[in-house]
């Protein structure tokens, strides 16, 4: 495995390190954004990059037909525990198109996006993206808003986890914050590297224009309140696909 992403995403640690990811907010985020969307039972999911599938069960445990993609073959194995004939998972590149005309919804959320090192692998997964939509069909992107995480950037930090002391460190170089991971786990020491390139509303903007797509709306948190690019923790953005 080359790639950072490969590597660490399909590592057991990365789900031990991340494993108190607020469930009841994932829930309430869902909540808001299926009152906003207002989707009939009969329209498609796919949720790109989803992880252990946590967004896409919940969406279809309210009803509705999802898919899921992820690149760690880990994180697809772990979701498939709880497919069923409306709720499927296949490890695939966001890079690649999926499906081609046939969701109506497309969601990359948390942050999993950014992660490719350059700028034309960013607009073909975003083109990707829109490429699975039927014509008319949204995306949503819950992206962090790079702005405050810039300002507010914890350098350093350490985090106890049972057995685990994770070491983190945060530099912001290149336009792209860096996390440097290491640790020590039954007499090994282990390194880890997360990259995410800081896009801002206008990056996304451009990806959107240049895909056929417009924005319907933003985002600043997971309550679905106006986005503040001083202060707002996340950046979501509903776009459409029109061509």
């Amino acid at each position: 495995m080359n790639n950072w992403y490969e590597s660490w995403f399909d590592s057991p640690y990365y789900h031990i390190l991340y494993r108190d990811r607020n469930e009841d907010e994932a829930h309430l985020f869902l909540n808001h954004l299926v009152e906003v969307l207002n989707p009939s039972k009969h329209h498609l999911f796919l949720d790109v990059a989803c992880g252990k599938g946590r967004h896409a069960t919940t969406l279809h445990q309210k009803g509705f037909h999802v898919e899921g993609i992820d690149l760690s073959q880990n994180s697809i194995d772990f979701a498939n525990q709880n497919s069923n004939s409306n709720l499927h998972f296949k490890v695939h590149d966001m890079r690649d198109v999926y499906k081609e005309n046939h969701f109506d919804y497309v969601l990359n959320l948390f942050t999993s996006f950014g992660y490719f090192d350059t700028y034309s692998e960013h607009e073909t997964a975003i083109s990707a993206m829109t490429k699975n939509l039927k014509k008319g069909g949204k995306l949503i992107i819950d992206f962090m808003n790079s702005e405050k995480i810039i300002a507010e950037l914890v350098t350093e930090e350490i985090k106890q986890i049972d057995s685990i002391q994770f070491h983190i460190k945060r530099t912001f170089k290149e336009q792209t914050i860096i996390k440097e991971i290491n640790f020590q786990h039954h007499g090994q020491h282990h390194h880890f590297t997360e990259k995410v390139h800081a896009f801002t509303y206008h990056d996304f903007m451009r990806f959107f224009q240049n895909n056929g797509m417009k924005i319907l709306n933003l985002w600043g948190d997971y309550s679905l309140n106006e986005f503040n690019d001083k202060q707002s923790p996340r950046l979501i953005i509903l776009t459409q696909k029109w061509i």
